[in-house]
């Protein structure tokens, strides 16, 4: 199958747009929210969004220790900190949902890190990167067409 022409309806586009804005203020942290969107978007093989997000990562002071092994995070200790592993934890829950559901050492993992309103933030946005990416790869969007 080839790229599609055109990324999204504009009124889609918009609404997931604002949906991913709203959740990454909210959240207060645009580095912890590169990672978030970075690792789903590695689990969803989105090379649209990584090629965006590494970007925006690297603007937002994210290290390249991180960005190398984010798909190891479990494994490099001491390259993230406890909020970082909660959230990144919680990000590939939501995401694979291989049980239907997220486990709740997973949920209460992050819930000790963020509060009410920014763990409803960080799901949002956990949320609205896998909507991304199942838009871009579904459309096969090449890699390159985002100008920051």
């Amino acid at each position: 199958m080839t790229a599609r022409t055109g990324l999204l309806d504009q009124a889609v586009g918009r609404a997931m747009s604002t949906l991913s804005a709203v959740t990454k203020q909210g959240l207060g942290d645009p580095a912890l929210a590169e990672l978030v969107v970075i690792r789903a978007s590695q689990i969803n093989h989105c090379a649209y969004c990584l090629d965006m997000h590494l970007t925006l990562a690297r603007k937002h002071g994210v290290s390249e220790r991180q960005l190398d092994l984010l798909a190891a995070w479990e494994e490099a200790e001491d390259v993230f900190d406890e909020r970082e592993r909660a959230a990144l934890a919680l990000t590939e829950a939501v995401t694979v949902l291989t049980d239907g559901f997220v486990p709740d050492e997973v949920y209460e993992r992050a819930a000790a890190h963020f509060d009410d309103v920014r763990l409803a933030h960080l799901i949002g946005l956990i949320v609205a990167i896998n909507n991304w990416n199942r838009m871009m790869v579904s459309r096969r969007i090449p890699p390159g067409g985002h100008t920051p």
